[in-house]
């Protein structure tokens, strides 16, 4: 068993690493394995797997008997994205999702177990038209969009029956969570603090962000080709959580997850604003003609390099650039309730009431860059090769009902179904297609077959309906998003193995 066990536990570990993930309500999964998601994820009152121990760490004290679980699953997002030079359907991804836990029931006080489990995330892949970026023909050249943001738990559960009824119980995990992202990113000309006049306090973002009449470029936004990877986070996290089961009938649940605050180290980010500067370039070169009708187009290009020259921006060095990176984040704090009752004697119902505090969460993500060498963009932004983002969210919290149906169809066959609402935590003015996080509805089916008195196959289906949401017409994100429409859906195959050990 020991040698089973390891085996286990490395390949979970694995795809946990490599795999991104994609979210059913923000960016947590409604389920964690096939028995929950059969039923929509109802599971705090629900004292029948390992399972708990990431949803109401005190239900494993009612277990019929010691427990191991194998759990398997693919997710296939479909992701869209339309504004007014894109209409566009994202890469049909694969991802493979694992979790595996063992829960003992031995002692008549005392039960722990210990689990790994994929949390969630959020992730993208597009080629999209951006009006920063044309070919030398002046048609549009596609721009890579990708985001990853993966997030996995693994720890130890312990519960306690205080009586025959009610028992208490807690979870410690260490969160493990991985970020990437690549997007022509948009960014205010007043990050360019550089001064160009001591005398006036002049700076480069005003240059970029003055009208033209007054001798500007007329910008309200820079953009720049990001590509951050490498970006990772290990944090401690826990939950508490009360189990009540009065009779066999009845049974309720109560369960607090504590906020995590997610702090990412060892990126790196390339920086180009080469597409930028030629076009500042551009608007410098037709400037200088308008006002002197008889220059060639080099005597312009040449005028053009002088004055950027004088500046102190020597263009021939480019505008390229690569940083050490590092980013904070959050995950939510949650408190959870649910309720299992027995309709019949082959009819169970199920329901979780859930609140997260996705505005405390996902308020802003704070992105750091140091290291920077490139002598242009450093005289810019007035600093040594550092730089400071603040990328708002702006996230909403949000209030997730499940409901869920269990029908014992025969002695060793158990059916499921369930339906999930979520509110939706992404608003307008932050919508954009790299964190679609904005499925609602969802609706499942599943089921169990006892292949033996101690091994059991679990399977079921989960589809989170299509969600479009239309982004404001000023968008916080980037000018290319403004008045544009991003959507969702979602299909999860799950499948698991149930080992009972008596």
């Amino acid at each position: 068993m020991k040698q089973q066990l390891k085996l286990a536990l490395a390949t979970v570990l694995l795809l946990m690493i490599i795999i991104p993930t994609l979210a059913q309500n923000g960016t947590q999964l409604i389920g964690y394995d096939a028995v929950t998601s059969g039923r929509a994820g109802t599971s705090v009152g629900n004292f029948d797997n390992p399972s708990l121990m990431m949803n109401n760490p005190a239900g494993i004290a009612f277990l019929k008997s010691s427990q191991m679980d194998l759990s398997l699953s693919f997710m296939t997002p479909s992701v869209y994205f339309k504004n007014g030079i894109n209409n566009s359907k994202g890469k049909n991804n694969l991802f493979p999702l694992g979790c595996i836990s063992y829960v003992n029931q031995r002692e008549k006080k005392m039960t722990y177990g210990f689990g790994i489990f994929t949390q969630g995330g959020m992730g993208a892949d597009f080629s999209l038209n951006h009006y920063m970026y044309r070919d030398e023909k002046g048609s549009y050249a596609p721009q890579t969009y990708h985001s990853k943001f993966a997030v996995m738990q693994g720890g130890v559960t312990a519960a306690y029956k205080l009586n025959s009824k009610l028992s208490i119980g807690v979870t410690a995990t260490v969160v493990y969570s991985q970020m990437e992202f690549q997007m022509p990113f948009s960014m205010p000309p007043s990050m360019l603090k550089g001064v160009i006049d001591p005398s006036t306090g002049f700076s480069f973002g005003n240059m970029f962000a003055a009208p033209p009449a007054s001798g500007g470029l007329g910008y309200t936004e820079l953009v720049a080709s990001a590509n951050m990877s490498g970006l990772t986070s290990y944090r401690f996290n826990g939950r508490i959580g009360l189990a009540y089961k009065p009779s066999d009938k009845l049974s309720l649940g109560l369960s607090y997850s504590l906020p995590i605050d997610l702090k990412y180290q060892n990126g790196t980010a390339q920086m180009d604003m080469t597409a930028q500067m030629n076009d500042a370039f551009g608007k410098v070169v037709a400037g200088i003609m308008q006002q002197n009708p008889s220059y060639t187009a080099a005597q312009a290009q040449a005028a053009a390099m002088g004055q950027f020259s004088s500046l102190g921006i020597d263009l021939s060095k480019g505008a390229t650039d690569k940083y050490a990176t590092s980013a904070t984040l959050g995950l939510p704090q949650s408190i959870a309730a649910g309720i299992s009752f027995a309709a019949s004697h082959k009819l169970r119902l199920s329901m979780d009431l859930q609140w997260l505090d996705w505005a405390s969460a996902f308020n802003t993500m704070h992105i750091s860059l140091s290291g920077g060498t490139n002598a242009n963009i450093n005289t810019m932004l007035g600093t040594n090769g550092t730089m400071e983002i603040p990328f708002p969210l702006n996230w909403k919290n949000t209030v997730v009902i499940k409901t869920g149906a269990e029908l014992q169809a025969s002695k060793k066959l158990n059916l499921r179904c369930g339906y999930a609402y979520g509110d939706n935590p992404v608003p307008e003015t932050t919508i954009f297609p790299l964190f679609p996080a904005i499925v609602v509805h969802h609706a499942s089916v599943g089921g169990s077959y006892k292949v033996s008195k101690f091994i059991a196959i679990n399977a079921a289906y989960e589809h989170a309906f299509r969600n479009d949401q239309t982004a404001s017409a000023n968008s916080l994100i980037g000018a290319q998003f403004n008045n544009s429409v991003s959507g969702l859906a979602n299909d999860i195959y799950h499948i698991s193995l149930s080992w009972y050990l008596k």
